[in-house]
């Protein structure tokens, strides 16, 4: 790795870092997207993606971590001084390392008899990271977002999905609509009105998760086009988080096909 040291934040490479990092139009204008953390890092290189740039400081650079990105990487790595990474990362507590990575195409098409998550308007990266990694988890590779959920490609989601993102096929900014009537298999949508014990249903076969929006619920296109379960809740709450509430519909589906 070549090792070049950036001491200004009027670096032109320090601007295009924290643009990428603070806004998505930039991100989508530039094609570009941040990982943030020695393990995003990592698992990016093992599913032989190419880097192309990293940031770190000279203290991190000398972390075991960064021995094994070595092996893999020979980029360049541009070395900050702490008190510049920190004003930058939004991680405190990991060991420093940033990397620019271009933004994967969506070159395969939808797969529409594959089993599938759609985000319905989820707007909170943690959520929405959360949930790719649990579809991940139980066997899931389409991953749709309709428009108004968060950026699938923002640094906050990659953080929060822990490298699912490599594992699956994802799609942006899709209209319900345009889709939805294109499945062959069953939908089904989490809702507490009108639905049927989640436990009641049948998850053998290849099927479609709709999870809604975090105080909204599901679209009511989404409601009409879709099977409507519930997951009891003997304690009486009102509702689960949307994150919580679509792991424990992923992994019946495991169980039952175990």
């Amino acid at each position: 790795m070549a090792l070049i040291y950036l001491e200004s934040k009027d670096n032109p490479k320090i601007k295009h870092l924290r643009g990428l990092i603070d806004q998505n139009a930039y991100r989508k204008k530039q094609g570009q997207t941040v990982l943030e953390g020695t393990h995003l890092v990592l698992s990016w290189l093992d599913a032989k993606r190419p880097i192309k740039s990293i940031f770190t400081t000279e203290s991190a650079i000398n972390h075991a971590d960064f021995d094994l990105i070595a092996e893999k990487y020979l980029g360049t790595v541009f070395i900050l001084s702490e008190s510049l990474y920190k004003d930058i990362s939004t991680l405190g507590t990991s060991i420093a390392c940033l990397a620019i990575v271009d933004l994967p195409n969506s070159s395969e098409a939808l797969n529409f008899t594959e089993d599938t998550l759609i985000l319905d308007n989820i707007q909170d990266p943690g959520n929405v990271g959360t949930l790719l990694r649990s579809a991940a988890a139980a066997g899931i590779e389409q991953i749709v977002c309709t428009k108004g959920s968060a950026s699938l490609w923002s640094p906050r989601v990659l953080r929060a999905g822990m490298g699912a993102h490599f594992s699956v096929h994802t799609y942006e900014n899709i209209v319900l609509e345009d889709i939805l009537p294109k499945f062959k298999i069953p939908v089904y949508a989490t809702s507490s009105h009108q639905s049927e014990n989640l436990y009641s249903k049948n998850l053998r076969q290849q099927c479609v998760w709709i999870l809604g929006n975090e105080g909204q619920g599901v679209s009511e296109y989404a409601l009409k086009h879709a099977e409507a379960v519930a997951i009891p809740q003997p304690g009486g709450q009102e509702s689960l988080n949307v994150a919580i509430a679509g792991s424990i519909c992923f992994f019946e589906m495991v169980r039952q096909r175990q």
